[in-house]
């Protein structure tokens, strides 16, 4: 996914017809994409449900990905910063934890993740760490999509509202140290 894919931002309608569209680009949208339908419940679920393991297994990655982002941090301040984005996460992952279980009746399998490669630079990594809230998002969202019960609404409204604070403080602390592509 490349950071200027917006893609992934078409208009859904919500099962309405566009009034942007005539009636058989509607149709035919429609057609095109049923199979990947994100807002189908409740066969939607099970795409859920393997989101929320890969969120899951990415767990020991990230915990290094931290430790390596704050030990390149040239100030307290972004320490803090970075600090308090690792401490959401661990409790990101405390919730789909909660949720995995509370959806399945089942503990989460532990998976592994992709393995920590070290960034060339402190400017990387913070590159590469708003890119990942941003990634974040979207899958968050096919999450969200699939979910009933209004806690676990509210569960996954706070991470996403958590990964989109994240990614505006990565964005602070890129523009701060003067970062370029």
């Amino acid at each position: 996914m490349y950071y200027s894919d917006y893609s992934n931002y078409y208009p859904y309608y919500y099962g309405q017809a566009n009034p942007y569209m005539s009636t058989e680009d509607t149709i035919e949208t429609a057609q095109e994409t049923q199979s990947d339908d994100i807002f189908i419940y409740p066969q939607n679920l099970q795409n859920a449900l393997d989101l929320i393991q890969e969120a899951l297994s990415g767990e020991s990655e990230d915990r290094m990905f931290y430790a390596w982002l704050l030990q390149e941090a040239p100030s307290e301040e972004e320490r803090d910063i970075i600090a308090g984005i690792r401490d959401n996460e661990i409790g990101h992952y405390t919730l789909f934890n909660q949720l995995f279980y509370e959806l399945t009746g089942m503990m989460s399998q532990q998976t592994q993740g992709e393995q920590f490669t070290e960034p060339e630079s402190y400017c990387e990594g913070l590159g590469r760490a708003l890119l990942g809230e941003q990634n974040a998002v979207q899958k968050y969202r096919k999450i969200l999509y699939a979910m009933q019960d209004r806690v676990h609404i509210n569960m996954m409204t706070e991470i996403i509202t958590d990964e989109i604070r994240h990614g505006i403080l990565y964005s602070y602390l890129y523009a701060r140290n003067s970062c370029t592509v």
